[in-house]
């Protein structure tokens, strides 16, 4: 092999990955079987798309998956968002602190967002000495270099990037589904939400070529993939960052142009960003999905401000309304936070009135959770806990009332459904997803999974829907 390391990416990590499988391979020689890897994923679909890369790479040197964590390299991508997914980790390795114990050879790897906070990072350095390896959100595609140094080394490995404007293309990546795929179009966030650490553990904005993102998913498409979903943080600002700027509807259009993918979704939208021009490519597209996941956060204008959202209860029912007038069959998610420090019971009265007047389909709602280092957590006006419990009841309850009745509206409609996997309950029976992205259950056979059928709603279970096949597949 030519000892001269590349200096150019993505050339370095194919060397690194030539490396890495020569000290698997003489592991795997001294064990008499395979090496074994887990991965488990925290926090958001970036993270899972982040997680397949990393698969593709372990996979790529000669690891095999193993579906416990009881493997020769366990690898967890963490997420930061909220306090308690961090608290998720610190209990996983208490776990696996025993396996490594029973065998010592046995690499354990946290990457992701968590990785990226001082007071995370320092922690597992002071308290969990036998993890071999720390990266953090920028520097993912590494992962075959840093294995290759833990091996060469007993000391443990940190390599933590504060940003980077560095986005690595063309690296293996193993897919969850056959049929479907997310696809990153950009990284990182600029809107510095005051309650909100993203930006500070996933770095400045910074979009993909378009052309990149296009080429992949045309491959991705000659591999059998028919649902793409596009990922950002906020993706109606893609391209800003761009020598030479391309918005984010105009990506839509020319990826519609793909023979083999028929369905494409995106998230997340930031209400700030959401131009007249996507609207209008919603309103024509035969392959953009009709669902929107719109983050209200707060109905209260002026929690909103304080949270620096940049729109108002005002602008963002005049949003909706938009939408709803273009896109009439539109389906609308959102998140929602309550007990933002200052939060009176007028302003959880207005989030509750833009919920009935929006009627949304579903609702990820959150209780405020303060991380440090954001602006919010230094607000003095944080509120009771007990007080934010019974607004978190009242909201949750206000959603699923509405979602359930607004669920109803698909029964007896025959709908295009794209099936995913066996029922988990009953293995006489498919589930599959609506192009608004709501489960639908219906006996048939397996071999229609990653098939798009048209299925007749016969019922409503409020989160889910039960139906018949109308016909054999129609669209791929």
């Amino acid at each position: 092999m030519n000892l001269e390391i590349p200096v150019n990416e993505p050339d370095r990590q194919y060397y690194y990955i030539e490396r890495a499988k020569e000290f698997v391979a003489l592991k795997s020689k001294e064990y008499n079987r395979p090496l074994t890897y887990h991965v488990t994923t925290f926090g958001c679909q970036m993270n899972a798309k982040d997680s397949e890369k990393m698969c593709g790479i372990l996979e790529t040197v000669g690891y095999v998956y193993k579906d416990s964590e009881d493997a020769d390299l366990v690898l967890f991508n963490t997420c930061t968002v909220r306090e308690n997914a961090n608290n998720k980790v610190y209990g996983r390795l208490g776990y696996l602190n025993g396996y490594k114990k029973k065998n010592p050879d046995m690499k354990i790897a946290i990457c992701g967002c968590m990785m990226q906070e001082d007071n995370a990072r320092e922690k597992i350095k002071e308290s969990y000495r036998f993890v071999d390896i720390i990266f953090g959100t920028h520097n993912i595609f590494k992962l075959a270099e840093l294995l290759v140094e833990s091996f060469a080394s007993d000391e443990m490995i940190i390599d933590v990037w504060e940003d980077t404007d560095k986005i690595v293309e063309k690296l293996p990546t193993i897919r969850k589904y056959p049929f479907k795929s997310g696809v990153n179009i950009m990284f990182g966030c600029n809107n510095f939400c005051s309650y909100c650490i993203v930006p500070y553990v996933r770095g400045r904005e910074r979009s993909r070529k378009p052309e990149e993102i296009i080429s992949e998913i045309r491959e991705l498409a000659d591999d059998g993939v028919v649902e793409i979903m596009l990922l950002g943080q906020n993706v109606n600002s893609y391209g800003k960052t761009l020598e030479d700027p391309v918005s984010f509807a105009a990506l839509l259009r020319e990826i519609e142009k793909i023979d083999g993918i028929e369905r494409i979704r995106f998230m997340t939208s930031h209400p700030k960003d959401l131009s007249d021009e996507l609207i209008e490519v919603m309103a024509s597209s035969k392959k953009v999905c009709p669902h929107l996941h719109l983050p209200l956060q707060s109905g209260s204008s002026r929690l909103l401000e304080k949270m620096n959202r940049h729109y108002t209860k005002e602008g963002y029912l005049a949003l909706v309304d938009k939408l709803k007038a273009r896109v009439p069959e539109i389906s609308l998610t959102t998140d929602i936070i309550v007990g933002f420090p200052g939060e009176t019971e007028e302003d959880f009265e207005e989030t509750l009135d833009v919920v009935r007047k929006v009627r949304y389909d579903s609702a990820f709602t959150f209780i405020y959770s303060k991380r440090s280092g954001t602006p919010a957590a230094a607000y003095d006006d944080q509120i009771d806990e007990e007080i934010i419990k019974k607004r978190f009841d009242r909201l949750l309850g206000e959603v699923q009332n509405i979602a359930a009745e607004e669920a109803k509206r698909f029964v007896g409609k025959t709908m295009p459904v794209l099936f995913e996997q066996v029922n988990h309950q009953d293995e006489s029976m498919i589930t599959g997803r609506l192009d608004n992205n709501a489960l639908v259950h219906v006996v048939g056979d397996k071999l229609l999974i990653g098939k798009i059928c048209d299925v007749k709603i016969n019922e409503s279970k409020g989160f889910y829907y039960l139906g018949e096949l109308a016909d054999l597949p129609s669209r791929s």
